[in-house]
């Protein structure tokens, strides 16, 4: 029988008091409990744990009212903290975890979602000083779509990274300036255009539509961040390690409970963030913008600046008229719309079925990834590439003894030869675990506009460590066919640029075609801004890039290429051997119309070092300083006087890449004296030298006097930069389709500037080419 006693007073050995109610000689129902030390809690008790509602008091003055479950703060609770902080929401076994809000010792607020002890989800951050973030957060900092606002008027709208700006986004300014652009922690990196005061700014409806509130903070309520909506509950069972399993009826130990919220009377809050410079501080050097208010003028300044920055300094600018903009933007649409239109050689990528596509894609590669990497791992065999190396499975709905059930339509799905990409996989280091996360996780795979004529469509992982590219059937033979060579020369040269391939499948929808996919490593992935892109294949005709060039992130052609590299005579040696060796296997395999896809980051000029501007962070509240008028500010970064500079290889200091580049030993240099080396960008961090990735050089700008535009202003002739490259489109034979296609061409133009050449003129061409792009230092 349960014996249940009344209220009774029990002081303990140790010191310790409890008045309150038992059952089985445990501390059962309502009681208080006053520690040696002075700490009291006053509260539900059950089986001699503190479980139900409840006050604690420590000795320091913190207190704690609300939920309390196994011994844990665990429910909904108010804390108020030593230091005058109060949070107030939800808690999970002793950490803020779920909606609550919480006021900091400085008078700062934050209401919003957390995450083990952190804001992370949606949520909204005041200043005492008046500014504001309403928006995204990971791990304690604004990550993700948000908006900025500042007290003097000024409000950013765009995409965070740890507390910078990061990202495209919309500047605007308190006197009706606007910039469009897009940023890399915290500075303005790459091309965007700047609207004076004055001048009529493109809609902003499509960015309020797409971060999902204005910047007011409307729409962001009804995500139940108030809390004065109904509470998240969180689970009260499987607690387990909490300070009151140490209960023995002699006596409660404080230690658990004098020791514990010390952690949470610790105070953090974000260090107030800067705001832009007052009407783009760059505009004084290039144009004569009043950096007076003009919010009640009419739309009189009708002049536009396109402007491309480097980390922070302005390094090109363009005076264009507004109408020309206008009437470039809607010839983008109408494109735009033309373009989705067009049927591609996939007639089902339309609404949900393109959803559909991607889901059986991700279904798929997790059976398969699963399914062949518990095999042994042994050496590929002559079968292994033959007709009958597949792995074929139908995935219905509501699932089979060997698939899941899933929420797409019913397919079929096909493998081919995986155990000769699953060996590629290995042999590119690629862990299979984070293969299929980084493919199949729970963010999915965003879709990409096609960069050529191919009408193929891509997706990129998440992570953007992978491409994923549809192929026509006749690619897809192609690259069967040439499947065991391209294996055996990956092997041996393991510094290769031909693309990396990891995987071939096939997708049949019942009713619909077959759309076959292959997925690469991507080129660009890299922590780095790419600021021009470039597909580069030796020929003239054609090899410029209609439309639009301003736009960030647009790939340009042979024509476009204004700059002249110069690296290190070792690396452009190590270069040169690797381009032949490569353009030999495609000659031997009788391919054409492959290309060099180059992306350049530039480092900001030494020359203008003293105009970078500060970044906006909440990183780091030790940045702060304190002018002469008392306001906090954020320090101005330092700046390395060389962009980037080269020192030996040390494996345990350089910044391990995301991307599937760790292949292949570091390269030498002629000026470290035929060392392995190391490429340290001042600021950023510190990368290894490896072919094709992370290479440094120096780009010397040349114009294009027939393309030289009267109202560009080029601010620099010499730019530290670094390159990633590698050769793609490596699946066009020279067939007879295009033997015609060279014969009609050769007939119209010059027969050396047409793109379809037999094999060896192309691969003769096409490092010629090259070799004029590429230089040595001097």
């Amino acid at each position: 029988m349960e014996d249940f006693q009344g209220i009774t007073e029990n002081v303990f050995a140790n010191g310790d008091v409890y008045i309150g109610s038992f059952k089985n000689s445990l501390l059962h129902g309502k009681g208080k409990y006053t520690w040696f030390d002075g700490a009291t809690y006053d509260g539900d008790w059950e089986d001699g744990k503190m479980t139900g509602k409840g006050k604690i008091i420590w000795p320091s003055g913190a207190k704690y009212e609300g939920e309390i479950s196994g011994g844990y703060l665990h429910g909904f609770g108010t804390f108020n903290y030593s230091d005058g902080s109060i949070y107030n929401g939800d808690w999970r076994m002793n950490i803020h975890h779920g909606i609550g809000q919480k006021l900091y010792a400085n008078l700062d607020i934050y209401d919003g979602s957390w995450k083990e002890g952190m804001p992370e989800g949606c949520g909204r951050y005041f200043w005492s000083s008046g500014n504001s973030y309403i928006g995204n957060w990971k791990g304690g900092q604004m990550c993700g779509k948000g908006i900025m606002k500042w007290v003097n008027g000024d409000h950013f709208i765009g995409f965070w990274l740890n507390g910078f700006r990061h990202g495209s986004g919309v500047y605007h300014f308190a006197d009706g300036a606007y910039y469009f652009g897009s940023w890399s922690r915290g500075l303005k990196d790459g091309k965007g255009t700047f609207y004076p005061a004055g001048s009529k700014p493109p809609s902003l409806e499509k960015w309020h539509n797409f971060l999902g509130y204005d910047i007011h903070g409307k729409g962001f309520l009804s995500r139940t961040l108030s809390l004065n909506s109904e509470k998240e509950k969180a689970p009260k069972h499987g607690l387990k390690h909490s300070f009151s399993e140490k209960f023995a009826i002699t006596g409660i130990s404080s230690a658990g409970l004098s020791n514990w919220p010390r952690s949470m009377d610790i105070n953090w809050g974000l260090s107030d963030p800067t705001r832009e410079a007052l009407a783009d501080e760059d505009s004084r050097m290039m144009s004569h913008t009043s950096d007076q208010g003009q919010h009640n003028v009419a739309y009189k300044d009708r002049t536009v600046y396109e402007r491309e920055y480097v980390q922070g300094v302005l390094i090109q600018e363009r005076v264009k008229d507004y109408e020309e903009i206008f009437h470039r933007s809607k010839e983008q649409k109408k494109t735009t719309v033309k373009e989705a239109r067009k049927v591609s050689c996939i007639n089902f990528f339309e609404s949900r079925r393109s959803y559909y596509l991607m889901l059986n894609l991700q279904l798929g590669i997790r059976y398969t990834v699963g399914k062949i990497t518990p095999v042994p791992m042994r050496e590929v065999r002559s079968s292994d590439f033959g007709r009958r190396a597949r792995i074929v499975m139908y995935f219905p709905g509501k699932g089979s003894q060997f698939t899941p059930p899933h929420y797409s339509v019913d397919f079929h799905w096909k493998d081919y030869c995986p155990m000769v990409f699953r060996n590629l996989r290995e042999m590119f280091k690629l862990d299979a675990a984070e293969y299929m996360m980084s493919i199949c996780g729970d963010d999915g795979l965003r879709e990409l506009s096609s960069p050529g004529k191919s009408g193929s469509i891509f997706y990129l992982s998440q992570d953007d460590r992978f491409v994923i590219k549809t192929l026509k059937k006749s690619e897809l033979k192609v690259l069967l066919k040439m499947l065991p060579k391209y294996y055996g020369h990956v092997k041996e040269h393991e510094n290769t640029l031909i693309t990396k391939f990891f995987g071939l499948h096939r997708i049949t929808i019942y009713g619909h075609s077959k759309v076959r996919f292959v997925v690469m490593g991507n080129m660009f992935c890299t922590e780095l801004k790419i600021h021009r892109r470039y597909d580069l294949k030796g020929s003239t005709l054609g090899r410029y890039t209609h439309g639009d060039k301003s736009r960030d992130g647009i790939t340009m052609k042979d024509l476009d290429l204004s700059y002249e590299f110069h690296m290190d005579k070792l690396l452009r040696q190590s270069l040169f051997k690797q381009i032949s060796l490569d353009c030999m296997f495609l000659e031997s395999l009788n391919i054409i119309d492959y290309s060099l896809l180059l992306g350049v980051h530039f480092r900001p000029p030494e020359k203008l070092k003293a105009l970078l501007e500060p970044p906006a962070t909440v990183h780091n509240p030790d940045n702060l300083h304190h002018d002469d008028e008392g306001e906090s500010s954020v320090s101005e970064p330092m700046i390395s006087p060389k962009g980037l500079l080269l020192v030996t290889h040390e494996p345990s200091s350089v910044t391990t890449a995301p991307g599937p580049h760790i292949r292949g030993r570091p390269l030498k240099t002629y000026s470290l004296g035929d060392r392995e080396v190391d490429v340290l960008l001042p600021g950023t961090a510190r990368f290894r030298v490896q072919l094709g990735v992370n290479m440094p050089a120096q780009a010397s700008h040349k114009l294009l006097d027939d393309k030289s535009e009267s109202s560009e202003v080029e601010l620099f002739e010499l730019y530290d930069v670094v390159l990633y490259m590698g050769i793609i489109d490596i699946l066009q034979e020279y067939n007879l389709k295009k033997k015609l296609e060279h014969a009609y061409k050769s007939l119209r133009f010059d027969p050396l500037s047409i793109s379809v050449v037999e094999p060896h003129l192309y691969a003769t061409r096409f490092k010629r080419f090259l070799e004029k792009v590429f230089h040595d230092l001097p």
